[in-house]
């Protein structure tokens, strides 16, 4: 059997969703794939043993992908696993082995179809109603579900869709299930023939019970429900035996998702027979003796109350507050003000931790010999347990002084990028710029290139002294990051650079003046552009501008 991305590795023209792919067409050997499917070595309790053993607390399985297949038995169509060699059900023993080793389970269904030839054809009806039909299916023939993880819809006109229907329904045969942000994505309007939501309470409603960063780790947000979505391969699905992120970047990733106030579903892409990779074995056995560890500083946890950064990111339960530390580049860390009294400190491995507490901040040293990799867990008792969404802020030294750096000059900026993605949100750019929360997970997005870029226009030649660049969350599809800068858009001149990609970066930006340093260069525009070989997004998260 040859190998495609599931789902987008049909070639077959799409019907207009986020995409204007033309009319519809068929991929005569993607649509025959299913002649050859039979994963005859799959075994969902050894499946959910395994997921167990490894610290995981629910799995979700995909039902149907874009392409339209679908992975269950059911009733509404024939293009599904009964067609296949293999010729059974894979949805039902999966969700029984879930529950008999206490895990939740979760099915995952892409409402976007570009096999099915009713898909956003006319006013929809049909297709509209022949994918609620499927979700009916799911939700009464196997028991309890207890996630629902829709995946996009498309399309411009969301009169085409009952949401108000599918949401009864779901909520009439499941009502304790958590349904995620995904079951409108992409719906529009995008220009005023557009049509939106009927009411404001059905798009309240389709946001579901929590949001989805997907490929990376979630900004953090302490005060609303998320879950990063994360391949551990190179894709979606199988993509080979090589090419996985090793343990210990997936256990950061665990802990960054944990300490931002998110959860991780970490994706794994089983071989055609239905086994797991070694490499992808191996990513959840280490995890799980890690979690065997240091589990309690996980499981139960809510975010904050410091900010997550470079050093790593904090959580809290009960009258415990525990400290995830990567990055040992000071002795000591100095954090923010804590006003609860900590009583004693101690790492999870039951070393000592020295802790100086003051009016003026929290002062705490692990020696060298009692740091752990790839985290140091600290567990700080304290007098009174933390309101969730509490946040007292971070960590006191930056490595630039911005106190010396000026204010932040690029409120009034603008942003041009070197080309136009959906993901992009223009009316976002000025809170990106001075440095707030943005509206949405996405911005400064361009479409894949082998040089994609960003740059900001400050409206005038300035001086600027420093640049705060936040680059999305474990964003890796970028090779680096430059950024130059230049008076008159034409000339440009390089003035940092980095190789590899981290969560954030401040830049100071000097020039050499009579043996010294000098703060600050004097520019209008600043250029933030990578480069890469295979054609990928530049992301990045926030800029903000410093200097007078």
């Amino acid at each position: 059997m040859g190998q495609k991305e599931i789902g987008w590795g049909r070639e077959g023209n799409r019907p207009w969703d986020i995409n204007r792919h033309g009319p519809r067409t068929a991929d005569p050997i993607y649509d025959n794939y299913y002649k050859q499917f039979n994963p005859v070595q799959y075994d969902a309790d050894a499946w959910a043993r395994f997921a167990k053993e490894s610290g995981m607390k629910y799995m979700v399985l995909i039902t149907k992908h874009h392409d339209g297949f679908s992975m269950f038995d059911t009733k509404l169509t024939d293009y599904s696993i009964m067609s296949s060699p293999y010729g059974r059900d894979v949805v039902k023993p999966f969700v029984e082995a879930c529950h008999r080793h206490g895990l939740r389970a979760g099915l995952y269904y892409s409402t976007r179809d570009w096999y099915h030839p009713d898909y956003l054809v006319g006013d929809n009806k049909k297709y509209d109603a022949w994918y609620r039909g499927q979700i009916e299916e799911l939700l009464t023939n196997y028991g309890d579900i207890d996630i629902m993880w829709f995946d996009h819809v498309g399309g411009r006109d969301w009169g085409k869709w009952r949401f108000d229907q599918l949401f009864s329904m779901m909520y009439d045969l499941q009502p304790d299930m958590l349904v995620n942000n995904r079951a409108a994505k992409f719906c529009g309007p995008k220009t005023p023939e557009d049509r939106g939501p009927a009411t404001p309470e059905i798009k309240k409603m389709t946001l579901g019970d929590y949001y989805t960063p997907e490929g990376r780790i979630g900004s953090m947000d302490i005060e609303a429900d998320w879950e990063s979505c994360i391949h551990v391969g190179e894709g979606w699905s199988y993509r080979g035996e090589t090419g996985f992120k090793g343990p210990e970047e997936c256990i950061k990733m665990l802990v960054s998702c944990t300490t931002g106030g998110g959860n991780l579903l970490l994706n794994f892409g089983p071989r055609p027979d239905g086994t797991f990779t070694d490499g992808e074995s191996a990513v959840a056995r280490a995890a799980g003796e890690w979690l065997d560890k240091y589990g309690e500083a996980i499981y139960g946890t809510r975010g904050g109350p410091f900010r997550n950064g470079h050093w790593g990111g904090s959580c809290h339960k009960g009258n415990k507050l525990y400290l995830h530390v990567y990055d040992w580049s000071t002795e000591t860390l100095e954090f923010d003000p804590l006003p609860i009294k900590v009583l004693s400190a101690r790492t999870l491995d039951g070393h000592p931790v020295e802790v100086h507490q003051t009016a003026e901040g929290l002062d705490v040293r692990v020696a060298t010999a009692h740091r752990g990799g790839p985290v140091t867990v600290i567990e700080l008792t304290i007098e009174q347990s933390i309101e969730p969404g509490t946040l007292y802020g971070g960590t006191r030294k930056e490595v630039v002084d911005l106190s010396q750096a000026g204010s932040v000059i690029s409120g009034d900026a603008t942003v041009t990028t070197s080309s136009t993605c959906v993901h992009d949100f223009p009316e976002d750019h000025q809170s990106l710029l001075t440095g707030e929360r943005p509206a949405r997970d996405y911005a400064f997005h361009t479409a894949a290139e082998k040089n994609p870029w960003a740059i900001v226009d400050l409206g005038r030649v300035k001086t600027v002294k420093a640049v705060i660049i936040e680059n999305r969350p474990n964003e890796h599809r970028a090779g680096g990051l430059i950024l130059s800068i230049s008076e008159d858009g034409k000339t440009w001149t390089q003035v940092w650079q980095a190789d590899t990609l981290f969560p954030q970066w401040t830049v100071p930006l000097t020039h050499f003046h009579a043996g010294i340093d000098v703060p600050g260069r004097s520019a209008r525009y600043l250029k933030f552009e990578t480069r890469n070989k295979k054609g990928r997004s530049l992301l990045l998260h926030r800029v903000a501008v410093y200097g007078e």
